[in-house]
């Protein structure tokens, strides 16, 4: 379960925009956090706080196939991200680094920023708790949601290996 207040964005947020390519040298995820969607809304960084979600409308994540977009969101404090749709790189980037992401077209249109938001990733019920309205997203399969929970695809193969798995 996710809770936090929403930063909302439009359509085709691109990875460009996620993080800008200028500091995909950055030595750790702390610093690529703090570059975080700049180039779109500069006081993200200043505003977000641990267990915000991020909404978005449709393709978020489209451009370039980098892993740095997802890792720069969850590192900004994001537990979330909701949209109308993914980016299949970005989904598949989300899903590796074990981030949780949902596809909502519903809820992406009627969240608005700063409204505070819940997630249950399991069920896929979203709840918009400052307007009481409800959403249902399609949950991802179990096999999914164990990567995601093991902290995303390496550390799951390396647990199903060792025999700890959650």
């Amino acid at each position: 379960m996710y809770q936090g207040k929403a930063f909302q964005y439009g359509d085709n947020v691109d990875t460009d925009v996620i993080i800008p390519a200028r500091y995909l040298n950055a030595p750790s995820a702390e610093e690529l956090a703090k570059h975080c969607m700049e180039d779109i809304d500069i006081n993200f960084v200043k505003e977000v706080t641990p267990g915000d979600i991020m909404v978005g409308g449709e393709n978020f994540g489209c451009g370039s196939s980098r892993e740095h977009a997802p890792i720069a969101i969850r590192a900004s404090g994001i537990s979330c991200v909701i949209a109308a749709s993914f980016a299949r790189i970005f989904y598949r980037n989300a899903i590796n680094i074990g981030f949780p992401i949902l596809e909502c077209p519903e809820a992406a249109k009627r969240i608005k920023k700063g409204d505070t938001v819940t997630v249950d990733a399991e069920s896929g019920v979203i709840t918009n708790v400052t307007t009481g309205e409800v959403f249902h997203a399609t949950p991802f399969p179990a096999f999914i949601n164990r990567i995601i929970e093991n902290g995303g695809l390496l550390p799951y193969l390396v647990k199903k290996q060792e025999g700890t798995l959650k």
